[in-house]
C-alpha cells in the first residue's frame, strides 16, 4: 500500500514558466513528492477544479523593519510583511539587511536576524546593502557572508546616507565577481539630484509632484549608463533595480546588444501609476512618493513591453512601508515634509502579483508562463533559492498559490494584510486573484483570510545566482 500523503491537491491546472498541464500533486513532509493521476491516499484533499496552481511568488525586493534615521520606522515587521506576501500569493520574500556607517556588514545581518527570528509565517532569505566598504568590509566581511549564503547585495548611486562614489561600486563589484555574487544596482545620479532639488526648493516648489520633477528620466538614465560601465570595466553581471521608464531601458537593450551580463528589475508602480498621482499641490501625492518615481502613460506601456520582451527578469514589489498619517512615516513628526524629506517608498506585497496577472495575463500583455517567470521562476534563480523554490516539481518546497483567474476584486486597503494605512492602488479593479496559498504545504491564507502562523517561515541561505 502506498505511503499516506500528507495533502493531496486535485483537479488544479498546473503551470509552471514553461509547462502546462493537468495534474494531481502529492505533498509529504512540506515537499512535493508526485505529479499525476490516481495519487494518494492522503490525510488531507483540496479540490481545486477550476483553479490554476502556481508556484509561489518570490518576492526578491521588499523592506521590511529596516533600521530608520531621522525619526522614520517601517510600518510592517516581518509578522505583518508575512503576513500580507502570503495573502497575495507569495511564499518567499527577500528584504535587506542594511549596514549603517560605521557599522560593520555582518553586525547588520546579525542584527536583521534579530528582528526575523520568530516572526515570518513564510520562507526568506536576505539580500545586503554595502553603504560603508571599509577595507574590512571588502576582503573580510563580504567575502565570508557570501560563503555563508548571502549571495546578492545593493548599493546606491543616490541618497546622501546610502550612495557610494564610482570607486566604492567598482571595489564592491570586484568582490562580488571573485565570490560569485550578484550586485543590485539603484541607478540614479545623486550630484543632479540635489542640483535640481536645490533649484526647485530656492522657487517655492517644494510639494509632492516636484519630487517627480527633481529625478527626471535623464538621471536613471546616466546612472543606469555608468553602471553598465562599471559592469564591463570589472566583467561582472549586475541586475538593475525598479527600471522606471524608456530611457534606462534603452541602456539596458544597448548594453545586452554589446554581449553584456545586465539583468533589471520593474515593479507594479511603473504599470499603474504616473508622476500625475503625485499631486496639484496637495499632500496626498507623498503616497506615491519612490524613486525612481512614476513616470507618463507612455513609459508605462514602454515597461509593459520590457516585460513581454523579456528586458526584465524579475517583477518585484519594492514594498517600503511608510504609512500616510504616522508621524515616523509619510507624516514625519506629525507634520507635511518638503517632497525631498518625504519617505521614498510604497507598500505593494500583497498587490504585486494579481497587478501583473490582471493586466499582462489577462489583459494580453504577457503569456501565463512568463508571469510565473517574472514573480517566482527567475527571481529564484537569480538570487540562488531554485529548485527549491520558484517551480512546482518533484522535490521541490511544496509553495503553491491556487488561483482564480477571473476572480475580479476591486482593491481597497480595509481588505489587506500589512500594517500600512493606505495602498495607491485603492479602488482599482484587478481580475484574477490568488484563493488559496500554501507554504511547504501548509494552508496560509484563503479567500483574503491569513491562517498562517508565525515563526513557522525559515530563513534560506542562497546559492550562487544562476546567470
Amino acid at each position: 500500500m502506498a505511503q499516506e500523503l500528507d495533502l493531496l491537491i486535485t483537479g488544479a491546472e498546473i503551470v509552471t514558466a514553461a509547462d502546462r498541464f493537468r495534474a494531481d500533486i502529492g505533498i509529504q513532509d512540506g515537499k512535493i513528492v508526485a505529479l499525476g493521476t490516481a495519487l494518494g491516499p492522503a490525510r488531507k484533499t483540496v479540490d481545486a477544479s477550476g483553479l490554476l496552481a502556481l508556484p509561489g511568488g518570490v518576492d526578491a525586493h521588499c523592506h521590511l523593519d529596516q533600521p530608520q534615521g531621522f525619526g522614520l520606522r517601517m510600518a510592517d515587521d516581518f509578522v505583518s510583511g508575512s503576513r500580507s506576501a502570503a495573502c497575495g500569493g507569495t511564499t518567499t520574500i527577500i528584504p535587506f539587511a542594511a549596514q549603517l556607517k560605521g557599522q560593520s556588514l555582518r553586525a547588520a545581518v546579525e542584527d536583521y536576524h534579530q528582528r526575523a527570528g520568530g516572526k515570518s509565517c513564510i520562507d526568506y532569505a536576505f539580500h545586503m546593502i554595502v553603504v560603508d566598504p571599509t577595507p574590512e568590509v571588502l576582503e573580510q566581511e563580504l567575502p565570508a557572508l557570501i560563503r555563508e549564503g548571502y549571495t546578492s547585495f545593493k548599493v546606491y548611486m543616490t541618497y546622501d546616507d546610502l550612495k557610494l562614489n564610482d570607486r566604492q561600486i567598482l571595489n564592491v563589484l570586484d568582490v562580488a565577481r571573485q565570490g560569485g555574487a550578484l550586485v543590485m544596482v539603484h541607478a540614479e545620479n545623486s550630484d543632479c539630484i540635489s542640483w535640481l532639488t536645490d533649484r526647485l526648493v530656492a522657487d517655492g516648489k517644494t510639494t509632492p509632484q516636484y519630487h517627480a520633477v527633481s529625478r527626471p528620466q535623464a538621471v536613471e538614465r546616466e546612472a543606469t549608463h555608468r553602471a553598465i560601465t562599471f559592469s564591463e570595466l570589472v566583467d561582472v553581471p549586475i541586475l538593475i533595480v525598479h527600471v522606471s521608464g524608456s530611457e534606462a531601458i534603452e541602456q539596458i537593450r544597448w548594453a545586452r546588444g554589446r554581449g553584456q551580463r545586465i539583468y533589471a528589475e520593474t515593479c507594479p508602480q511603473y504599470l499603474y501609476l504616473t508622476a500625475e498621482d503625485l499631486g496639484h499641490g496637495d499632500y496626498e501625492g507623498a503616497k506615491c512618493v519612490c524613486s525612481p518615481p512614476p513616470r507618463d502613460e507612455a513609459n508605462q506601456e514602454a515597461v509593459w513591453r520590457g516585460l513581454a520582451h523579456n528586458v526584465f527578469s524579475v517583477f518585484s514589489s519594492d514594498h517600503a512601508p511608510f504609512s500616510y498619517e504616522d508621524p515616523h512615516g509619510k507624516k514625519l513628526r506629525g507634520k507635511e515634509q518638503k517632497f525631498q524629506y518625504i519617505p521614498n517608498g510604497i507598500p505593494g506585497l500583497e498587490t504585486r502579483l494579481p497587478l501583473l496577472f490582471s493586466g499582462g495575463v489577462n489583459g494580453g500583455r504577457i503569456s501565463i508562463h512568463q508571469f510565473v517567470a517574472l514573480t517566482s521562476t527567475q527571481p529564484a534563480k537569480l538570487y540562488g533559492l531554485y529548485p527549491r523554490k520558484g517551480s512546482l516539481m518533484v522535490g521541490s518546497d511544496a509553495d503553491i498559490s491556487l488561483w482564480d483567474p477571473d476572480r475580479k476584486v476591486v482593491i481597497s486597503n480595509t481588505m489587506l494584510h500589512h500594517d500600512v494605512d493606505y495602498t495607491p492602488y485603492e479602488g482599482r479593479t484587478v481580475t484574477g486573484w490568488p484563493v488559496m496559498t500554501f507554504s511547504r504545504g501548509e494552508l496560509v491564507s484563503r479567500e483574503f483570510e491569513f491562517l498562517g502562523t508565525a515563526g513557522k517561515g525559515e530563513f534560506l541561505p542562497c546559492d550562487k545566482p544562476m546567470l
